[in-house]
């Protein structure tokens, strides 16, 4: 069982959903009905931000199971909450100016990095240690 990295996928995926309803509200608020995606830069911000977030999402994932599995789920839980924190700091960044952006997608980057390369030393280290078949 993996209660704590299955709590930071919940949670990850509640921040998903939050930004995807944003969007929705700006549509409304800015008067950008579908399939339009531009004519308002503060549209375009918050849109940015939910297809940011979904890209970060496809990395994030794999890399935050891989390495409970073969590191820690303690430590996983600690770097994806670290992502979590980074992709709200990167979203309020970026509601307010594309410049503000950079403190939270650096957060969230560097947590992402460590997972995904833990994971792959996680993974080779396990595959040292097999016994010869």
């Amino acid at each position: 069982m993996f209660p704590w990295t299955s709590l930071v996928t919940v949670l990850a995926l509640i921040v998903y959903f939050v930004v995807t309803i944003n969007v929705g509200r700006a549509r409304a608020k800015y008067k950008i009905m579908p399939p339009e995606t531009t004519g308002n830069p503060d549209f375009e911000r918050v849109l940015r931000v939910q297809q940011n977030t979904l890209e970060q999402l496809i990395l994030f994932l794999p890399a935050l199971w891989l390495f409970s599995f073969y590191v820690s789920p303690i430590w996983a839980s600690a770097l994806g909450t670290t992502w979590i924190i980074g992709r709200i700091a990167y979203a309020w960044g970026y509601y307010q100016a594309a410049e503000k952006r950079g403190i939270g997608f650096g957060i969230s980057s560097l947590s992402s990095i460590a997972l995904i390369l833990g994971s792959l030393i996680g993974i080779i280290l396990y595959l040292i240690k097999l016994p010869d078949i």
